[in-house]
This record gives structure tokens, C-alpha cells and sequence, in this order.
């Protein structure tokens, strides 16, 4: 049997929950996607490359559209099928082409609810990744409704998710989904260390809070913050860190788990606040602190030094055999 598998391209979340979770599959996959094929995806892995859906493209007058101004929601009903874009009919034509030709079973969606309903809509068995936040709008109800299986990474009951309460029955809580999970952890070094993850701090603010941490005696490190930062592999820095300031995102969330990490996470503007609701379920379980984007540099530096002695028991975020869990789910949806 072949499963579809469509991964969001905004981010690099989706792809790494698409990495950690496809070795712990038993049947081939079919990946669909507008991001170029990763380096680390096994090469028996068919990766078809989408053509973008959201740049202006040329109307029938011969003016240049843009897709917002495209109807792209329905009337509020669809979060993006702008009215005319060659780009996502091609898309869909592509899945749809897979479907027949390569007799798709199950399709797994990291995230798109058009492509819920679209796969649904195929005769697909759907199995439909989630987030947190609150999504109870129109298609992401339509989604929920449609779904054969939803799955929900992260622990049941650490984040609201006031749109699930209806689909108890066919949610599977895997816990958080970490392409390191069971890697063993580097060797400690001595000293203060932190390490400054991502795009989460304005470049003023990092520069200032990184020169009074190393006033005071830190050494920083700062990675992510821009292309050229950019490293494939945070693992070995993840788990030297005495503690790591990081965004809220479920793949940030997942890798600060699966280290052990202390941490101070900055939840930034998603849509349906996912951020800020899985933040405020960190600070609650006691797993890390948090400040907002707006943070002072003084104020960031004082919150890694208390953040220091913390003890986060980051099992409850169920890191181990979560990818395993996932695979499972996907596997049971098929006949």
C-alpha cells in the first residue's frame, strides 16, 4: 500500500515531523510539498515537488492578480483557494493524478484543511495533523468533520484545544514529535551557556542581551537568527546548553523535550495564537519560562540566570516512541 503524505512549507516543523515519523512506517510514502526534497530524506522516498499557490499570477485580461484579492477564503469559509491561481489547481491535480495512478490508500495532511477535504473528497482515508490554538473557524471545523483520524502532537491536556472536544474519539494525542528522540545527549561541557535559538529576538535586543549574559560570565551562542546561522544540526548545542531561549513552535517545543533542556521560549504571532497557547501550557506544567517579543534585553539576561535552576520534567511532554505512536496512528487508518 502507498500513502500520501502533504507537508506544509512554512517553517521547518512540518518537514522535521515528516522525517522523525516516515522510518517508523511500514508501507511507502509519497511526499507532496512546495519545499525543495530535504538532504536527510531517505532516497527510496518519492518527494513531489508542488508548484507555489500564493505568488500573483497573470489573469485572463492579462493583468497581474493577486491571490488575496482572489476570494481566497470563501467568504470566510476555506482558509486559501483564491478564485483563478494555475498554481493551486495544479496542486491538486497533482494529488489527485497520484491518487489514480499510484493507488494512494491514506493521505496524511501537515496542515492544509483544503487538502483534508480534497483528499477526502478522493475516497482517501485522511488523516489530519493538527495544531494548537483555537481553531474553530469554519474550515477548520470543516476539516475536524471530515478527517478519518486526527493527530494532536503533544500530550493530552497540556494545551486547550477547544476544537477537538467533539472528535475525542478519532484524536490520537502522540505527545510531541522530535526527530531526536533517544539520541543520547552530548558531552557537558563546564560554565554557564546558553544558546539563543531561531528568529526570536529582534537583532538589537539579542546583540545587547547576549553582551550582558557574557558580562556575567555566560558564553553564547547564538544560531538560527538568519541564513547564514543556520545549523543542520542543533543537537550537540541543545544538550551542552545550561539553558536555551527558543520559540514556542511544536518542533521547538519538541526538541527542548527530547534534550532535557531549561528554557525560556518566546511565543511568537501564529495564526490562532498555537505560540502563545502552547507557552502558557509550558509555564503552567513548570517546564519553562517565558517572556513575550517585546522583552528588554536586561530583563531576558536575569530570566536566563533564574531559568538556571530550574528542573523541567520534560517526560511529560512524552517525547519517547512519539514519532512510533504517530506512525501507528497513520498505519490504523488504513483497511
Amino acid at each position: 500500500m502507498v500513502i500520501g503524505w502533504y507537508v506544509h512549507h512554512h517553517g521547518f516543523g512540518h518537514v522535521s515531523r515528516f522525517l522523525a515519523v516516515q522510518p517508523h512506517l511500514r508501507d511507502s510514502v509519497i511526499a507532496f510539498s512546495s519545499m525543495p526534497r530535504p538532504a536527510a530524506l531517505a532516497g527510496d522516498v518519492e518527494w513531489v515537488l508542488l508548484p507555489e499557490d500564493a505568488d500573483a499570477f497573470e489573469g485572463r485580461d492579462g493583468r497581474r492578480v493577486d491571490p488575496r484579492d482572489a476570494d481566497p477564503t470563501v467568504r470566510g469559509h476555506l482558509h486559501w483557494a483564491p478564485h483563478g491561481h494555475p498554481g493551486h489547481r495544479a496542486r491538486l491535480a497533482a494529488i489527485a493524478t497520484a491518487a489514480v495512478e499510484r493507488e494512494l490508500e491514506t493521505f496524511v495532511v501537515d496542515v492544509s484543511a483544503e487538502v483534508v477535504a480534497f483528499a477526502r473528497l478522493l475516497g482517501l482515508r485522511t488523516v489530519a495533523v493538527t495544531q494548537p490554538g483555537v481553531r474553530v473557524d469554519p474550515a477548520h471545523v470543516l476539516a475536524y468533520d471530515l478527517a478519518d483520524r486526527i493527530v494532536a502532537p503533544w500530550p493530552e491536556g497540556a494545551v486547550p484545544a477547544p476544537g477537538l472536544s467533539l472528535h475525542g474519539d478519532r484524536v490520537t494525542w502522540t505527545g510531541g514529535i522530535s526527530r531526536f528522540d533517544g539520541r543520547p545527549a552530548s558531552e557537558s561541557t563546564d560554565g554557564r551557556q546558553v544558546l539563543l535559538l531561531g528568529r526570536v529576538l529582534r537583532p538589537g535586543v539579542r546583540d545587547h542581551a547576549a553582551r550582558l549574559l557574557r558580562e556575567r560570565g555566560w558564553t553564547v551562542t547564538s544560531v538560527g537568527h538568519d541564513d547564514t546561522s543556520r545549523v543542520d544540526d542543533p543537537w550537540p548545542l541543545l544538550t551542552r546548553s545550561t539553558v536555551v531561549v527558543s520559540a514556542a513552535g511544536q518542533n521547538s517545543v519538541a526538541d527542548l523535550a527530547a534534550s532535557g533542556a531549561r528554557a525560556v521560549v518566546i511565543a511568537q504571532d501564529r495564526p490562532f495564537d498555537e505560540q502563545h497557547a502552547t507557552a502558557d501550557a509550558l509555564v503552567a506544567w513548570g517546564l519553562a519560562r517565558q517572556v513575550e517579543e517585546t522583552v528588554l534585553a536586561s530583563d531576558l539576561a536575569d530570566l536566563v540566570e533564574r531559568a538556571a535552576d530550574d528542573i523541567p520534567d520534560w517526560t511529560r511532554w512524552r517525547i519517547a516512541g512519539a514519532a512510533q505512536r504517530m506512525a501507528d496512528a497513520i498505519e490504523g487508518a488504513l483497511p
